[in-house]
């Protein structure tokens, strides 16, 4: 069996979780061998996260228990297993990945630490929430691959992104910077040699609300989990 874990504390009340609701069904549907589970920060185990075949890291933050999100992701990118980040997720990715690469120990996010001495994650120029941007890929990147060369439209719900002054410190150190987009700055994120390390600003599960299938992205996640 294929486990595939979506990390976060859901809020039915978020469009963005009704989305995500609409996927979890998707995965259920799309093959027997496929179990895709929903669960809070608060009520997982470390080893339940490392174990799964596929872990997705949710938007919504502040999380309950940010710890084990941390400590999730710092193994599961150094022990090479799938994980996609999204929104809050993918700015954990980032936080994660300046602490322990870049040896910035108290790399913070301005939702939760304003007054942090290395926001890594700070405000955007201004709010996104319920806005969309025009997402740009970076050629030769593994995002481009999957999600094609012409701009697209990005849903966002977001108040905070990358921090500018740290980008070229975190593609130095081997992150690679994969999408761009005009008030949003980094849009994506991923891992050459990983196989599967991808995080997204842009929250690409909306299209499951007109009607539209899988996001390319997610459904690249969700083949190469079945293969782990």
């Amino acid at each position: 069996m294929v486990s595939i874990v979506l990390l976060g504390d859901r809020n039915p009340s978020f469009i963005t979780h009704q989305a995500i609701d609409k996927a979890l069904d998707v995965f259920n549907e799309r093959a027997q061998n496929i179990k895709a589970s929903w669960i809070g920060t608060k009520d997982v185990s470390l080893p339940e996260l490392i174990a799964a075949e596929g872990l997705w890291v949710l938007p919504g933050t502040p999380y309950e228990n940010e710890e084990i999100v941390f400590e999730a992701l710092t193994v599961r990118r150094t022990e090479n297993r799938p994980t996609l980040g999204m929104c809050g997720g993918f700015q954990h990715m980032v936080l994660e990945f300046a602490r322990n690469e870049l040896g910035l120990e108290t790399a913070s996010h301005a939702e939760t630490s304003p007054d942090g001495d290395a926001l890594v994650i700070n405000a955007l120029p201004c709010s996104l929430v319920g806005e969309e941007r025009i997402v740009h890929c970076v050629p030769g990147t593994r995002m481009e691959q999957i999600c094609g060369s012409e701009p697209f439209a990005g849903f966002h719900y977001c108040n905070f992104g990358v921090n500018p002054n740290y980008q070229a410190a975190l593609e130095a150190a081997g992150l690679r910077l994969s999408a761009f987009a005009e008030d949003a700055g980094v849009e994506a994120i991923e891992l050459n040699t990983h196989p599967f390390y991808m995080g997204t600003l842009f929250q690409p599960q909306m299209g499951l609300l007109q009607g539209l299938g899988l996001h390319p992205l997610i459904e690249n996640f969700l083949n190469i989990a079945q293969t782990r």
